[in-house]
């Protein structure tokens, strides 16, 4: 039993849709980011990052794991899942995650900052920003004109980026000038894990009832 500790953010459903994928039984902490609560001393504990989502694998000695990378890691290792187990299919799924981590999603975070957030309009801030998500983005659609998925089959590597990437339109860049990122963008839509694990958590607003702060997911 995995517990997860996540909010509805990219970051937090890179895990839940990789706990979907695997079929996993995990439980549901919604972590209040508008309350803070990712910074309270308890949390803390857990992740001394004061950030979303983290793990708590109740079937290894209540091992945790903070960072959404490491998670899908450690989860693809554990289960040996959505990661090749040869040197270079691992490497190869290792470095399209990594893109994710230091390049899509910083970007793309900045870029819904200073677009949608930051009280003031900085246009040469807007501007930096989405022309980096653009020419990330360019990135993914190229190596996905000649691969169905990013690193041979699907994969870690492509949970997480496309967790970030469906999220296009709230960084302000569109993507219908990239057919192949269209199209691998379309296709993660139709798989019943992905549908699912970008509902998990509900958002705040959302008509659910949550007992003891806490959802049981099980099969």
């Amino acid at each position: 039993m995995i517990e997860l500790y996540t909010a509805p953010t990219p970051n937090g459903h890179k895990v839940s849709i990789a706990l979907e994928e695997m079929q996993l039984d995990y439980t549901v902490v919604p972590v209040d980011l508008r309350k803070g609560v990712q910074k309270e001393p308890e949390y803390l504990k857990l992740n001394p990052n004061g950030r979303i989502p983290t793990i708590v694998d109740k079937a290894n000695d209540d091992f945790v794991v903070f960072e959404s990378g490491a998670i899908l890691m450690y989860l693809a290792e554990q289960t040996g899942q959505f990661m090749p187990q040869d040197t270079k299919g691992r490497s190869r799924v290792v470095q399209w995650l990594m893109f994710q981590m230091s390049g899509v999603g910083p970007m793309m975070g900045q870029a819904n900052v200073f677009h949608r957030y930051f009280p003031e309009k900085i246009q040469p801030a807007i501007d930096r920003y989405q022309n980096e998500v653009r020419r990330l983005f360019g990135v993914l659609d190229r190596q996905l004109s000649d691969n169905e998925y990013l690193a041979g089959d699907y994969s870690i590597a492509d949970i997480a980026n496309w967790a970030w990437v469906r999220t296009h339109s709230w960084s302000g860049v569109e993507i219908e000038n990239m057919p192949a990122l269209q199209r691998w963008v379309d296709a993660i839509y139709e798989r019943p894990a992905a549908k699912k694990g970008i509902e998990i958590p509900k958002r705040p607003d959302a008509d659910e009832i949550v007992r003891s702060g806490q959802t049981m997911i099980q099969r």
